[in-house]
């Protein structure tokens, strides 16, 4: 995620990295060049074979407005929701780190808690941070389960390697361990429901992110925009240069820059667990959850808050 500096507004106005005319200049200079054509045969030809008027192309505009109003609306909604999974996936992780250091374990309070239950407490909480970097590489289609080592023994971490979806594998055999816990003695059974409404909501956290990532807004209604664009910036030259003249190129120059700026932006959004650079910075929130549920087990040797590289955010 790219962060630009607050207040300084002249600064932004400037800023090319991450924004939408790195993406669209190519179409851009194409239609800056055709209204150049345009101009110049209509200021040296004395008829020019066409007769366009600002009216059609003023009715088109709104309904064209509206066209990508919608989309840009639509694709914002997927941005903001995938940041809502991810702050409900921050709590959650943390209120289950708690429950498992506070209902796991003898449940004698005059005991205190011993090595063997802090060993186990270690053990449930590494799962924990495991399936949130899991469900990250599995966000991003990375597949890279060297991050996991140190979370999950051995064995467990290289049978993922067979597994389609790794962090619901992870959760059932957290699942099982609280499972085999609550046979032991280990866990009362009033709080086995309690930690399982925390794998049900990781799970409900999960499959909402994954519906996300698996249904993009319809093609026909993206494909159905770009033509709409394209046309209408394409045409725009033929029906105002015999209003505007020789500023013709200047004048559709800036308005397809605004027509293909929030196409793009629209579609840059739509998928926001990916890792370009106006992406949700999942690699960040996932340190933090990391960092979190760590310090929760008394470790002071806990690994660095991500910081933005460039004024990036990964």
């Amino acid at each position: 995620m790219l962060l630009l500096e607050r207040g300084n507004w002249w600064k932004q106005i400037g800023t090319l990295r991450g924004t939408a005319l790195v993406r669209v200049w190519p179409r851009l200079c194409v239609v800056t060049v055709v209204a150049t054509g345009v101009t110049i045969v209509h200021e040296y030809v004395e008829h020019p074979i066409w007769g366009l008027t600002t009216i059609p192309f003023s009715l088109v505009a709104v309904a064209l407005g509206i066209f990508l109003g919608f989309r840009n609306n639509t694709s914002y909604d997927r941005f903001w929701e995938g940041r809502k999974l991810w702050g409900r996936l921050v709590n959650t992780t943390r209120s289950l780190a708690r429950q498992v250091q506070m209902m796991v374990g003898p449940q004698r309070e005059a005991l205190g808690i011993g090595p063997e239950q802090a060993a186990v407490h270690r053990e449930l909480v590494y799962r924990v941070i495991a399936y949130v970097h899991a469900l990250r590489l599995h966000l991003r289609d990375e597949d890279r389960l060297e991050e996991l080592e140190g979370l999950l023994p051995d064995e467990e971490r290289q049978a993922l390697r067979g597994q389609l979806n790794r962090p619901l594998a992870i959760l059932r055999e957290l699942g099982g361990r609280f499972r085999d816990l609550w046979q032991q003695g280990d866990v009362h059974p009033m709080h086995l429901p309690v930690l399982e409404e925390s794998l049900t909501a990781l799970t409900d956290i999960q499959g909402a992110c994954e519906r996300i990532k698996s249904t993009p807004i319809p093609s026909s209604y993206t494909v159905l925009i770009h033509r709409i664009v394209a046309l209408y910036t394409f045409a725009l030259p033929f029906g105002i240069v015999e209003t505007v003249n020789a500023a013709t190129p200047v004048v559709v120059a800036i308005i397809a820059y605004a027509f293909f700026g929030l196409d793009a932006v629209g579609e840059e959004i739509e998928e926001p667990f990916g890792t370009d650079i106006n992406d949700l910075p999942l690699s960040t929130l996932s340190r933090m959850i990391e960092i979190n549920l760590r310090q929760t087990l008394g470790e002071t040797e806990v690994p660095d808050v991500l910081r933005p590289v460039d004024g990036v955010l990964q």
